[in-house]
């Protein structure tokens, strides 16, 4: 089983040159190189040219590195997209993605410019169309040629879209975020929870780390530097899980259990399918330690 560990993935300004230098130092699984939501309109050309030179540059180490292109109906998403296929990062990120013709359309241009194949594509899911379109958006990544390996929520954007309240527990947006989930692992493509504002709220922000977590997440997305150490401790699995985990595997290795679908152990009843849900964790652990 291969794992890419992306619990912790901080969004960085591509206007700014420090931050981006900054960013081949600091311990998040992965870099999101902002050209749209973090740049101004008249910082747009000079902002590609600088994260075009940074990604080609090299030097992000394990870091799994994005560059966030803009939208597809603004006028700097088709020189973004050239820019970045000719930078090739691990990922594009396109914004607003509605539907799948979207990405059918982006992977066919990735195609016409011959773009390294390890570029992948993920989508931000931030519009209600998104929402109400998500299994069909998700089904994209069984087309190869569209490139789709993620989704990024853009909860910020669901709230003003919506107008629903950004409230402790986000209770308003459970329903589609849980819809996201659910389509991404029906298609086999990972998701990153979106970003939490209040950075001075540390308590707040670990409670919606955990929250995305147990709803099944891969990580989330970050706004600032100081989120990065508590969201790694809080999508990594703990020692006793992993203890656990390790345990559950060992068990149904034995000869004994070699045809068994569920065993007694420790007083507790134990199915093949929690032996499979330890591999990943022990999986997850390893990519970690890997990495660290």
């Amino acid at each position: 089983m291969t794992i890419r560990p992306r619990r912790s993935v901080l969004y960085m300004p591509g206007s700014n040159a420090r931050a981006i230098e900054k960013a081949r130092t600091l311990p998040a699984d992965g870099i999101i190189i902002d050209l749209e939501d973090a740049v101004a309109p008249d910082a747009k050309v000079q902002a590609r040219e600088q994260v075009a030179a940074a990604v080609k540059a090299g030097g992000f180490g394990a870091r799994e590195v994005f560059i966030r292109v803009n939208g597809i109906d603004t006028p700097w998403h088709a020189e973004d997209m050239a820019a970045a296929a000719r930078a090739a990062p691990d990922a594009i990120l396109v914004p607003k993605i509605n539907n799948s013709a979207q990405l059918e359309m982006v992977g066919r241009r990735l195609l016409d410019m011959g773009t390294d194949h390890k570029t992948r594509i993920w989508a931000m899911i931030e519009t209600p169309i998104a929402i109400i379109n998500i299994a069909d958006i998700a089904a994209a990544a069984k087309d190869s040629e569209t490139r789709l390996s993620g989704f990024v929520l853009g909860t910020n954007d669901l709230a003003k879209e919506t107008s629903a309240r950004l409230v402790p527990g986000r209770a308003p947006m459970l329903p589609w975020i849980t819809s996201c989930v659910l389509a991404a692992r029906a298609y086999g493509i990972a998701i990153l929870d979106g970003v939490f504002n209040d950075i001075g709220n540390a308590q707040g922000f670990i409670e919606e780390c955990q929250q995305g977590r147990d709803l099944g997440m891969d990580g989330k997305t970050l706004i600032h530097p100081n989120q990065i150490t508590p969201c790694n401790e809080t999508f990594s699995p703990s020692d006793t899980e992993i203890a656990q985990a390790r345990k559950f595997i060992a068990a149904f290795e034995l000869p004994e259990n070699a045809d068994k679908g569920a065993i007694m152990l420790d007083g507790r009843m134990v199915e093949r399918m929690h032996a499979d849900i330890a591999r990943r964790t022990v999986a997850v652990a390893d990519a970690i330690a890997a990495r660290s």
